[in-house]
């Protein structure tokens, strides 16, 4: 069983079942996100990124309520509330866990591949993962990372 990247699946906004498969070829941006965060405006970024790239990379948004319960609502007050007022058209899934016992096994898998300053532990919402178009994960990027930022190192990497 291919437990890489490509291995896992996860449950969209809207209920489907979606394989990461659907993204190869692709540099991917995996996000934990969150609609009551100090980092919520940073979807705007997420959203440019993804839509002038959108040939060669995508964005993939996870909600979660685990820091500071900033992601509180159900999929539909994530939907009509935050994605709206940001645009948001890249992919985003159903409310996940991050950490502890209960962590999402793509999750699992992307700390595994690129822990953090303090370990495996996400720290906060909007640590971004990027994924490279052959699925191995790059970089991890803390909260604080602009989705420009993360612009400016595919430029200085060739990617973009």
């Amino acid at each position: 069983m291919n437990t890489g990247f490509y291995g896992y699946t996860a449950i969209t906004i809207y209920g489907e079942e979606v394989s990461m498969q659907t993204y190869r070829k692709q540099f991917v941006l995996v996000v934990n996100t969150a609609s009551e965060c100090g980092y919520t405006p940073q979807y705007a970024g997420l959203q440019t990124l993804y839509e002038k790239h959108s040939d060669s990379l995508t964005v993939l948004g996870f909600p979660c309520n685990q820091f500071g319960e900033e992601e509180p609502g159900d999929a539909e007050s994530i939907r009509s509330g935050c994605l709206t007022t940001y645009g948001v058209t890249f992919p985003v899934f159903q409310k996940i866990c991050v950490n502890g016992k209960n962590t999402h096994p793509l999750y699992q898998y992307l700390k595994k591949k690129c822990p953090g300053s303090n370990g495996n532990a996400i720290e906060g919402n909007f640590t971004k993962f990027l994924i490279d178009p052959m699925g191995c994960p790059m970089k991890r990027f803390s909260s604080s990372v602009t989705p420009e930022e993360i612009h400016q190192y595919l430029k200085k990497q060739g990617g973009l």
